[in-house]
C-alpha cells in the first residue's frame, strides 16, 4: 500500500509539473504575441511618420512654413502656384469646435443617465442602439446631412446654402456620440459603489451624487472619451467633404461654407501630380493633422496625470 501511494504521488507530481510546463509555454507564447503586436504597431506608426515627413517637408523649400501655415490663398494650378492652408485650418477648428460642443455635453449626460438613473432594462436596450450609430458609414451620414440637416439650417438661419461648417459639425457630433457615451458610461459604472453609498448616507440626492461623485471620479475615462470624440471629428473626411460647403475662403463663422483639411486632401489628391508641389503640400497638410492629433493626446495625458495627482492627495 505505501508503495502504491508513493507511486500515485509521484505520478501526480509528474502530471502537475507537466501542466505547469505547458502553462509556462502558453504564457510565453501569449507574451510573445502581445510583444510582436505592440512592435508592429510602433513600426507602422513610425513608417507613417517617416512617409509624411519625406513627402511633406519638401514643400517648405518652395513655400516658407509661415506662408504655408498662415497664408489665405490656395491656388495650386496658378503660375506661380500658391499654397496657404489657413482657411483649411480654421475650417477644421470650426467643425471640431461645433462637434465637441454638441457631442460632449450630450454624450456625458446620456452616459450619466444610463449609468446612474436608467433601469437595467432601459440600459440594456438603449446602449446597443447608441453603439449602432458607430457602425454607420460616413458617406451615409453625409447623405443624411445633405438631405435633412442642410435644408433645415438654411431655413433657420436664412442662408444662401445649408452646406456649411455648422451642418458638418452637427453630423460629426452624431458620429462621435457613440464613442463618448460608451466610454463614459463604462468609466462611471467602474466606480466602486461604496462612493455612491457614502454620498447617499450623507444625505446627497441623485443629482448631487452624479455631479459631485460619479462624474469627478470617472473624469479620467470621460476625458479619454472626449479625446476619442475630438480625434474622430478631426480625422473624418467624407461627411465634411459632402456637407461642409467646399469653399476656399476664410470662414468667419460656423454658418459659412468651408473646407476642412481632410476635405482638402480628399478633393485635391486625385488631381495632384505624384511628387509635384501640390502633392507635397497635401502631404504637409496630413503631417499637420498628425501633429494636431498628437497634441490632443498629449493634452489628454496631462489632464489624466493632473487628475491622478488630485485624487492621490
Amino acid at each position: 500500500m505505501p508503495r502504491q501511494r508513493s507511486s500515485a504521488t509521484t505520478a501526480e507530481c509528474a502530471l502537475e509539473k507537466g501542466l505547469r510546463r505547458r502553462w509556462r509555454l502558453g504564457e510565453r507564447a501569449i507574451e510573445g504575441g502581445i510583444f510582436l503586436a505592440s512592435l508592429l504597431a510602433i513600426v507602422v506608426l513610425l513608417g507613417i511618420v517617416a512617409l509624411l515627413l519625406r513627402q511633406g517637408l519638401p514643400i517648405f523649400s518652395y513655400t516658407p512654413p509661415w506662408a504655408f501655415l498662415f497664408g489665405t490663398r490656395w491656388y495650386p494650378v496658378s503660375e506661380p502656384p500658391t499654397f496657404g492652408i489657413a482657411p483649411f485650418f480654421v475650417a477644421t477648428l470650426w467643425v471640431t469646435a461645433v462637434a465637441t460642443a454638441v457631442a460632449v455635453p450630450v454624450g456625458v449626460a446620456c452616459a450619466a443617465y444610463l449609468s446612474e438613473v436608467a433601469r437595467p432594462a432601459i440600459r440594456e436596450t438603449a446602449k446597443p442602439i447608441i453603439e449602432l450609430l458607430a457602425g454607420f458609414p460616413s458617406v451615409v451620414m453625409g447623405f443624411i446631412g445633405l438631405l435633412l440637416l442642410s435644408p433645415l439650417i438654411q431655413s433657420m438661419f436664412n442662408l444662401n446654402t445649408g452646406l456649411c461648417g455648422l451642418a458638418a459639425g452637427i453630423m460629426l457630433s452624431l458620429m462621435s456620440l457613440p464613442i463618448i457615451v460608451t466610454v463614459s458610461e463604462d468609466a462611471m459604472r467602474a466606480i466602486p459603489d461604496d462612493f455612491r453609498q457614502a454620498a447617499y448616507a450623507l444625505g446627497a440626492t441623485k443629482w448631487e451624487v452624479v455631479r459631485h461623485v460619479s462624474i469627478p471620479a470617472a473624469l479620467s475615462g470621460i476625458s479619454a472619451a472626449m479625446m476619442l470624440g475630438i480625434g474622430r471629428a478631426i480625422g473624418e473626411t467624407m461627411t465634411v467633404l459632402m456637407i461642409a460647403g467646399g469653399a476656399l475662403a476664410m470662414p468667419v463663422s460656423p454658418t459659412a461654407p468651408m473646407m476642412p483639411m481632410t476635405a482638402a486632401i480628399a478633393s485635391g489628391i486625385g488631381n495632384a501630380v505624384r511628387g509635384g508641389l501640390q502633392y507635397q503640400a497635401l502631404f504637409a497638410i496630413g503631417l499637420l493633422l498628425f501633429l494636431m492629433t498628437l497634441a490632443v493626446n498629449l493634452v489628454a495625458d496631462a489632464v489624466l496625470e493632473r487628475q491622478k495627482r488630485k485624487f492621490q492627495r
